[in-house]
């Protein structure tokens, strides 16, 4: 796995900062060279492992940028750093395939040179598709995305990109032409937002025509941003980075409202909205659908004893577990010590069993709670695959059934007769 990143300064002042933000805000691992020689030798050692670089240009056995054009004939991707601007030579490494030329101005360079290799490593995950009639200037769009690790599709027209996003429901991100035959952009933008809200797909409008009003009518289509033709390499990459960024932000902060504070699971509303969908599907193909109300025994007892922080710890671990063991389903915190459990595919009795199995999991653990004592918890469960009205019926149903295994005795597991 390429999770590596080498990382090559002369001056120690400037390594030791670099060294510093790297354990601050470095994803991957850093290895460290002062010289040519050195970076050469680390990089044919860890070859295989190397994700990127950050080089100086200037070394004192390669003065002239010699490192980074040996790294670059590799297909190996650099930010290089330089301690003074040169337009000449800026547009020369551009042209060459750097990923960033970054001038070592302040604290803020370096930390925007290590955030670049971050964002480079979380671009390999994001899709991004292409949609330009002129295939030359689609392949050069789609080179520069790939130089910068993004999975890129390409479309000829708004009739083919809407067919590749049928396909290839993640992509993030959209990059179209206006003047296109079939469809064109406007036409497409509008096809796209009637499925796609702006908090899923970003849209980003292109045209070689001149006004003014073509990036405004884009934009009131529905399209985040606009480029013209031709644009700056720079400008293209902060537009692209930007909006997938803020997009990013977005999606962080809809998930920190969907998750509980304490526990960080998904909380009831959550719960309620997935759940609504999964059982609409499992009705729609006529397919089982469970639902599982969990209650930790004996916590009221356990709080007065031992104190509320105490308690926080007995939550916090029971619901890593439960996230752990029973993660692939829809897991959520729903109350005080009460969780919840979707789980769709499987049957009442088998669902039964596997919070059964779940349970004995837990029986086996202890808990330190603090320096003097270690404790062993149990629930109760119910459960139910009667597909009702609503989720919240079933878990109302889910909730009398867990009830009854309080009722029996406790760390039970109780479920539809």
């Amino acid at each position: 796995m390429k999770n590596k990143v080498l990382i090559v300064e002369d001056s120690s002042v400037i390594l030791k900062i670099l060294k510093h933000i790297s354990k601050q805000s470095l994803d991957l691992e850093p290895i460290f060279a002062t010289s040519m020689a050195e970076a050469q030798t680390l990089y044919q050692k860890h070859k295989d492992e190397l994700f990127a670089g950050i080089i100086d240009l200037a070394l004192p056995d390669a003065p002239n940028g010699e490192l980074v054009n040996y790294l670059l004939e590799e297909n190996f991707p650099v930010v290089v750093l330089t301690g003074s601007y040169n337009e000449e030579r800026r547009a020369s490494l551009v042209k060459q395939g750097v990923v960033d030329y970054v001038v070592k101005e302040s604290r803020y360079s370096y930390r925007y040179a290590i955030n670049m290799i971050n964002r480079l490593f979380k671009n390999q995950k994001i899709e991004v598709l292409v949609v330009e009639d002129s295939k030359q200037y689609r392949k050069h769009i789609v080179r520069l995305l790939v130089a910068h690790k993004y999975k890129v599709f390409e479309a000829e027209n708004g009739i083919q990109a809407m067919d590749v996003i049928k396909h290839h429901p993640n992509i993030m991100m959209v990059i179209t032409d206006y003047n296109m035959p079939e469809m064109d952009g406007f036409e497409l933008v509008q096809a796209i937002r009637r499925q796609h809200e702006k908090s899923n797909m970003i849209i980003i409008g292109l045209s070689g025509e001149d006004g003014g009003l073509l990036s405004i009518k884009f934009i009131k289509n529905g399209a985040d941003d606009f480029l013209n033709k031709p644009f700056q390499q720079e400008e293209f990459y902060c537009r692209i980075t930007n909006n997938i960024e803020s997009l990013e932000q977005l999606h962080k902060i809809q998930d920190q409202a969907n998750r509980d504070y304490l526990t960080s699971l998904y909380n009831r509303r959550y719960l309620c909205e997935q759940g609504e969908i999964l059982l609409k599907h499992a009705k729609d193909t006529n397919t089982e659908l469970a639902v599982a109300s969990i209650n930790l025994d004996f916590f009221k007892s356990l709080n007065e004893e031992y104190g509320h922080e105490a308690g926080d710890e007995v939550i916090r671990f029971f619901a890593q577990e439960m996230e752990s063991i029973l993660g692939r389903f829809l897991v959520a915190r729903t109350g005080g010590v009460e969780f919840s459990l979707v789980v769709p595919g499987l049957a009442n009795e088998k669902v039964i069993s596997l919070v059964d199995g779940f349970k004995q999991h837990i029986a086996g653990k202890i808990i330190d709670v603090n320096e003097e004592d270690i404790l062993r918890i149990s629930f109760s469960a119910g459960v139910t695959n009667i597909k009702l009205n609503n989720i919240n019926e079933m878990l109302n149903a889910a909730d009398e059934h867990l009830q009854r295994a309080k009722e029996a005795g406790r760390n039970m597991v109780t479920g539809d007769e």
